[in-house]
């Protein structure tokens, strides 16, 4: 079976239909507070949904059954950390960004320690979003090209000519509504596709499972012999070495995780921004919360799909399949194996609710860019109307920019030899740089008295250290094996060590 006419119609309607819905509720802007917060006052339940749609766009939909379907369900123990992290960002970083009005969340380090340390970190973040985010883009591409393989279009061209065609179609159209549409669009098109890419998920589940011989019970067996189910791993077996490469040991991943929430919800712009959209501590604190509950239950469902995927192809791998990478499993099996029309539903939710994460990091890239970086310097008696139209060419740039950087990872995933798969490696390059972010924030609200000087040293020494802990290119130039962490600790030791660099700074320059 293959993508049929009736499919491309569904897919189609519904792209174009998003589109016409996200522009008109978005209503009119007429200031930046319109086009990034909203205006204030949107309810919490749609920013809840809206934080979560963020997080999962195609990463979730694609990759995290591609976790389980070559390994297990241990991923399962970074989502208590996510959990726990989430309550303490509500407890100590929210009320400080509504304690003044603030329209990002860098504009508190301002307040600590002077406009240099907002400049660094907001452009550590707008660094981020553009690899991590990349990542994401090219991950968003992956159905599309998949569906254009199957179908027998551009018969010739290369898997990395079809993947940039499919980035460059995603991004247009996700451009045309976040341009118009602005933060209320992005978060109400965010409530919608969740709703309808769980239910798309779900359905796609039961047909998977009745397509099976015996059903649950073939999962079982199958998933059994090939020690699957098992959660938590302690790894107390290990040495050293190895227990800090290894992602999901219990201590690794709900510390790791925990950590690596408190930076995503509490200091990355794309988050914060929703939680200040509600327009009330306690509002954005239930959002938040609430989002942790939803998330765990989010994982375990495309976890389980993996194993589910893992049993109906007998644990192949993706070459045997004809496909290039892990992560196009459970779309092959979308166009291969549902019925007409439902095949472009699902694959249509999954553009669209990863088109909604696209938009709310050119949102949030927009909104960091126009209040960290142009208009204290450029546009401060600027009128609302201009501030307006600069956000929206801001907006622009980034959506151009953020193409640019799928196509590069397109190059690197395609490249040959053995790759992570694309929720890892985007997590991986978002903890990467959170160590730093979270560091700063954690000395400016828990110690009084390190300084400018002190923060913009421990910052940039996190990112530093972190260099030489990473597996990749410093790693690779250094004497003898190294000592590698995973992805889950990037966070928790970039933090420390700005915290303690920070701190040992200001002793040394105050000592007497």
């Amino acid at each position: 079976m293959q993508f049929e006419f009736f499919d491309y119609l569904v897919l189609v309607l519904y792209l174009v239909g998003v589109a016409i819905f996200g522009l008109k509720v978005s209503g009119k802007q007429s200031s930046n507070k319109d086009y990034f917060l909203g205006g204030d006052g949107i309810p919490w339940w749609a920013v809840l949904f809206s934080v979560v749609a963020t997080e999962t766009s195609t990463l979730t939909f694609i990759s995290i059954p591609a976790v389980a379907y070559g390994g297990n369900l241990t991923f399962l123990q970074i989502t208590i950390g996510y959990f726990i992290g989430r309550v303490l960002v509500a407890l100590f970083f929210l009320p400080k960004y509504y304690d003044g009005e603030m329209y990002t969340a860098y504009q508190f380090l301002e307040k600590r320690f002077g406009a240099s340390m907002r400049n660094a970190t907001s452009a550590t973040f707008m660094i981020t979003r553009l690899l991590a985010d990349g990542v994401r883009l090219f991950a968003t591409a992956i159905p599309l090209a998949i569906i254009l393989r199957l179908g027998g279009a551009f018969e010739g061209w290369s898997d990395a000519e079809v993947y940039m065609l499919s980035i460059a179609v995603i991004s247009a159209i996700t451009l045309l509504y976040t341009f118009f549409g602005g933060i209320k669009a992005v978060i109400w098109m965010d409530v919608v596709q969740m709703a309808v890419y769980l239910g798309g998920a779900i359905l796609a589940m039961f047909i998977l499972l009745n397509k099976l011989p015996n059903g649950w019970d073939s999962v079982i067996a199958a998933s059994e012999s090939a020690n699957k189910f098992q959660i938590f791993r302690l790894g107390f077996d290990m040495s050293f070495k190895e227990f800090i490469a290894q992602p999901y040991t219990l201590i690794t991943a709900v510390v790791g995780g925990a950590v690596f929430s408190l930076a995503s919800h509490g200091t990355d712009q794309l988050l914060v921004q929703r939680l200040l959209a509600t327009g009330s501590l306690k509002s954005g604190q239930k959002a938040l919360i609430w989002s942790g509950v939803v998330i765990i239950f989010q994982f375990s469902l495309f976890l389980v799909i993996g194993l589910m995927l893992f049993t109906f192809y007998q644990g192949a791998s993706a070459e045997s399949l004809g496909l290039v990478t892990t992560d196009e499993i459970f779309v092959k099996f979308i166009v291969e194996q549902l019925p007409a029309g439902i095949s472009g539903l699902i694959v249509a939710a999954l553009f669209a609710a990863a088109m909604s994460s696209l938009s709310s990091s050119l949102n949030s890239l927009a909104s960091a860019t126009t209040y960290d970086l142009y208009k204290p310097y450029f546009g401060k008696f600027n009128s609302n109307e201009k501030d307006l139209k600069v956000s929206r060419i801001i907006t622009l740039i980034w959506g151009v920019t953020l193409t640019g950087s799928a196509f590069l990872f397109t190059f690197l995933q395609l490249s040959g030899g053995e790759r992570p798969t694309v929720v890892e490696l985007g997590l991986g390059i978002a903890s990467y740089t959170y160590g730093g972010l979270l560091g700063a924030f954690t000395l400016g609200m828990l110690f009084k008295r390190p300084t400018t000087k002190d923060a913009l040293i421990g910052f940039f020494s996190g990112l530093i250290v972190l260099l030489f802990l990473v597996k990749g290119p410093v790693q690779n130039i250094l004497p003898g094996d190294g000592l590698a962490i995973t992805w889950p600790l990037y966070t928790l030791v970039g933090s420390l060590v700005v915290v303690g660099v920070g701190l040992f700074s200001n002793w040394v320059r105050n000592f007497k």
